[in-house]
């Protein structure tokens, strides 16, 4: 594949337009977890505490896909997009001047969701000006947003410790306000954007066995992905006693794997098809968990964190490749379902890890049950792709390899 042929095949503009904006939305959306360490010790936090902390913006952020995976398909990606901007400003503005009770703090934590939303927006932006064959590279480089966790956990605490994570709040408006600004400017809605359909007919694809399947797959890839990103510095300084700019630091190293190959599992993808690359990667997740479970020492369980990171966001590219070859008239409301089922599993994660930590006086466990999961995914994956090789992904009905 010529990268020029893939520029000519669709709109690079809009598709930074995507990148960015996802990017930042999801440095705001994973704040809590990269100020966590600063929280929790402002107001004596348990291990609970902690995961349900962070587990909470994640939370949000799942469920508003949808409605905003049906927004994108009535009002297009780009009004949706903007929207969704304005309204991240709101809890913004309130953790940098006024919360000052945990009550406070979750619900901001449901506030900051919305800027989780904006998977569901910047995917079908750029997917739909992409022919199928560059499906897997566009998604995967929009998808690379989540790259904004790496800025979230390298910054966050280094600003903190000048500013206070009050303040760091309020710095995130200035990128905020950047964002919209170039968003406005260069990204456009595709010629291929689909008519608004009644919102009863959304729900046709919960009737789609298929819906279910890519749903739990990406529970586990982008779930295992987020989840781990926001809880990582807490985990880090729990742990193993790193300082709270050091623990920034281990987590961004882990966190930058999973975000800046998610659009080499597109191209993977592309390659040798999307269920071959996720057997490959849901293996590699489940080694590299067990692995962590045993926490060894610092720069070993580094590694394998690092690792699996990789596979886990090459997988969310993955994914990606073959949810358009599927549900190509629904990428809008699919988006939205999918992306919620990651989130579902991202606010899981940091929740049981916590809670295992609580009960157990271990992390051990929950790296374990996550790991479990993996395994179920790669033997889920290879039951399902017998049926999808002989009907949507029949080399005669879709010209992407799936």
């Amino acid at each position: 594949m010529r990268l020029k042929d893939f520029s000519k095949s669709g709109h690079p503009q809009t598709l930074f337009s995507a990148f960015l904006y996802f990017d930042i939305s999801f440095t705001i959306w994973v704040l809590l977890g990269a100020l966590g360490v600063f929280i929790a010790q402002e107001f004596g936090l348990t291990a609970t505490e902690k995961g349900l902390m962070v587990a909470i913006p994640i939370l949000s952020g799942a469920l508003l896909r949808i409605p905003v995976g049906m927004l994108v398909d009535h009002l297009g990606p780009k009004k949706t997009g903007m929207l969704g901007m304005g309204i991240t400003a709101f809890p913004l503005l309130w953790g940098w001047s006024a919360a000052s009770t945990m009550p406070e703090i979750y619900l901001m934590g449901l506030l900051l969701g919305v800027a989780g939303a904006s998977f569901a927006v910047a995917l079908p932006l750029a997917g739909r000006w992409y022919p199928p064959r560059y499906q897997g590279l566009a998604m995967g480089i929009a998808g690379a947003g989540n790259s904004g966790t790496v800025l979230a956990v390298l910054l966050g605490p280094r600003l903190a410790e000048v500013v206070g994570w009050h303040g760091v709040m309020g710095l995130a408006l200035i990128p905020l306000g950047v964002t919209f600004l170039v968003y406005a400017l260069l990204a456009k809605d595709s010629p291929d954007q689909p008519r608004p359909k009644p919102l009863r007919r959304y729900w046709l694809v919960l009737r789609e066995s298929d819906t279910y399947w890519f749903s739990f797959f990406y529970s586990v890839t982008f779930g295992g992905f987020v989840g781990l990103a926001s809880f990582l510095v807490i985990f880090f300084h729990d742990q193993y006693g790193l300082s709270k700019v050091m623990a920034g630091n281990f987590a961004a190293l882990c966190v930058f794997a999973g975000s800046f190959f998610r659009p080499l599992g597109g191209l993977l993808a592309d390659k040798i098809g999307g269920v071959r690359a996720l057997t490959l990667l849901y293996a590699v997740v489940a080694a590299s968990m067990v692995g962590v479970s045993a926490l060894p020492p610092l720069w070993t369980v580094t590694v394998f964190l690092f690792v699996g990171m990789t596979a886990l966001g090459m997988g969310n590219g993955s994914i990606f490749q073959l949810v358009p070859q599927r549900f190509r008239k629904e990428i809008g409301v699919m988006t939205g379902l999918v992306g919620a089922a990651g989130g579902v599993g991202g606010f899981f994660l940091p929740a049981y890890l916590g809670y295992f930590k609580d009960v157990m006086g271990t992390y051990a466990a929950g790296f374990l049950l996550f790991a479990s999961l993996a395994a179920l995914a790669l033997v889920s994956l290879r039951i399902v792709q017998r049926r999808w090789r002989t009907t949507w992904g029949a080399p005669e009905v879709s010209e992407a390899v799936i």
